[in-house]
This record gives structure tokens, sequence and C-alpha cells, in this order.
């Protein structure tokens, strides 16, 4: 069997109230063993340190993610690179100032400054997991590429106002990944994404691959599968991040991904009040009291809300002819993962398209 390229894509930060939605995808070269291998669970030591983020990482807890972001980036020629800031924008699919486009230049530094940021994994788990990835290659899985998606808290508001769920803004996000990903290779790809809201069927919410020509493999609660000419196969399969590869190497990039956004955010709003507390941005009391302490203060610095904080479908009127349907069983599952390492397995959402 001639090699093949496959690409795990996964979310992060799908249900917070604060800070941005990641999505990731990490693309390996698979041949020989490693076609198998790719797409299924990490298996021996292996799984110590590559497997579902939220078995193995928590909020402000999450070096082993940083070690696998930055041993990526190596493989991708970008050497030593000395910052997280450094490491964010090697991975970010858009470039900085497509990043800061939205922000009103006055307060950028919310999303944006990188004072205090520093790295938190030592050298010995860096270079344990650089060796994981070269025994990932002889074992015929070759790492090549990660790439992140940012959509901060004003993009995912901006979504809203046209009538998009999180669900919409995190398809869109896989869809463009892929996109790019299939460029870069020159050639058709295998893709596994997380499922997105535990639908049945995509192609109705397609936003970059709307109308493209497709087939159906198979659609179902557990996995959907499509099949486009130019492009490869892009299946969307449930808990992704626990039993695929590439994925769960994807979930550990994109968590430590977002920490690094949301640790600016916190630190930006330090300056007024050094006594706010270490919020992760999720459906927690910790966040709950973070955005109330800061509720005078942003006022009085005149930081437009829709930067700040999310805003749900149902808080601005829908764009006539957009479905907006919001799954709020897999938003609720998804809010609880940072406060625990234990496994959360996502809801099941409808069977219908948004």
């Amino acid at each position: 069997m001639q090699d093949a390229v496959r690409i795990g894509i996964d979310e992060n930060g799908l249900g917070p109230r604060l800070g941005p939605l990641i999505v990731t995808g990490v693309v390996a070269v698979t041949s020989g063993d490693g076609h198998a291998r790719a797409e299924s669970r990490p298996r021996g030591a292996l799984r110590k340190r590559l497997d579902d983020s939220k078995k193995l990482v928590a909020y402000r807890d999450n070096a082993l993610g940083e070690a696998w972001a930055r041993a990526i980036a190596r493989r991708m020629g970008h050497g030593d690179l000395t910052t997280p800031e450094a490491v964010v924008h090697a991975l970010s699919l858009d470039g900085a100032d497509e990043l800061r486009a939205p922000c009103p230049p006055e307060h950028a530094a919310q999303c944006w400054s990188a004072a205090g940021e520093s790295f938190g994994c030592d050298p010995e788990l860096l270079a344990l997991v650089e060796r994981d990835l070269a025994r990932l290659e002889d074992a015929g899985v070759n790492v090549t590429r990660a790439a992140c998606v940012v959509a901060c808290t004003r993009r995912l508001n901006e979504g809203v106002s046209r009538g998009l769920t999180r669900f919409h803004m995190d398809l869109h996000a896989m869809e463009r990944l892929v996109l790019d990903m299939r460029a870069v290779a020159g050639r058709d790809v295998v893709a596994t994404c997380g499922k997105v809201g535990g639908f049945d069927r995509y192609a109705p919410a397609f936003g970059p691959l709307g109308g493209r020509l497709h087939v159906v493999s198979e659609e179902g609660r557990a996995r959907s599968e499509y099949v486009m000419p130019g492009l490869g196969r892009v299946a969307f399969v449930r808990d992704a991040d626990a039993k695929h590869l590439l994925v769960c190497m994807a979930s550990l990039v994109g968590k430590w991904v977002r920490d690094v956004l949301m640790g600016r955010i916190v630190r930006y709003h330090r300056v007024d009040n050094a006594e706010l507390p270490d919020a992760s941005g999720y459906h927690d009391p910790v966040t709950t009291r973070f955005i109330e302490a800061t509720r005078l203060t942003r006022r009085k610095r005149d930081l437009p809300d829709d930067c700040f904080e999310r805003k749900a479908v149902g808080d601005s009127p829908p764009v006539s002819g957009v479905v907006t349907k919001v799954v709020e069983d897999l938003a609720a599952d998804e809010e609880k993962a940072p406060r625990s390492t234990s496994a959360r397995r996502r809801a099941s959402g409808s069977s219908r398209p948004w």
C-alpha cells in the first residue's frame, strides 16, 4: 500500500464563556503499519503522553501539551523557538495581522500581549516527546505539521450576529484546515475530525466546503464520512480525541494554545486588580467571579463586551434563512472538562443538521 497523508483535527474551547475557540490539525505521512496505527488509539507507554487531553492535562497544568506543540514546531523546521508566542504564531494558520484585525487597537493587548509568558515544560519532557515522534516515524507515522485556527471572542460573536452557532464556527474552522493541508500536501488526504455537535449530516452546514461535489460514505451517530474528488476523505468521528492518534495529538496541542491565550486575558485584567482569580474561562465559579470582578474596570476602560464574553445565538437576531439550533448538552459537557482530569464523554446531539 502506498503512503498516505492523514490529518487529525479537534477543537478546544467550544463551550467557555471567555477566551478563544482553538481548532487544531496535525498532519502525518503514513506508510506500512502506520496507516492503521495513525487511525487507532495510542498504545503502550505512549498513552501516558498521548491521549484525550481531558485525561492528561488540566488548566495551568499543561506542560505535556506544550511539549507536543514545541516538538512538532521543530519538525516543521522552526528550530528552537524561545517563547510561547513564537510557537503559537508558528502553528497559527493565520498571520499576526489577521489575528489582530478584529481587535480595537487600545485593547489588542488583552489577547495578544505576550508579556509575562514563559515555557512550563522541562527539557527532559520535551526530549521524551521528541523521541516519541521519532519512534512513530520509524513505525510509519511521520508527523510533519500542526496548524491551528484561532477564533477569538469577537469573531465568535460576529458569527452569532450572522446567525451562526459555535458549532458552525468549529466546523468551518475544521474545513479551513482540511483545505489548507490538502493544498500544502499537493495530493488527496484522509482527514479525521472530532464529531461536531454529535450530528449525523454535515453537508447542509458546510461553509468552506459548501457546494463541493461529494459522495456520502456513511452518516451516523458514531461516524459521518464524505468522499470529495480532488480533496480526499473527510470523516467526523465520535470520541475521536480518545481513539485516534493524530486527533489526540491535535487535542493536546490545541489545549496548550488555548491556555496560553486565556492566560493573556487574565494578566491583562490583573493590571487593574492583582487579586483576580486565575480563570479558565469555562462555566465555573472561578470564571464567574472573574467576570464580576472585572465588570467596573472593563466599563472604565471602555472594553467592548463582545471582545470579552461570548454571546449565545439567542442573544442576537439570527440572519433570515439560517437555522441556529444550539446543542446545549455538548456545551455543558465541554464546559466541565477542564475542572477534572477524568473522562467526560460528549453528549449526543440531534441527528438533524443545523
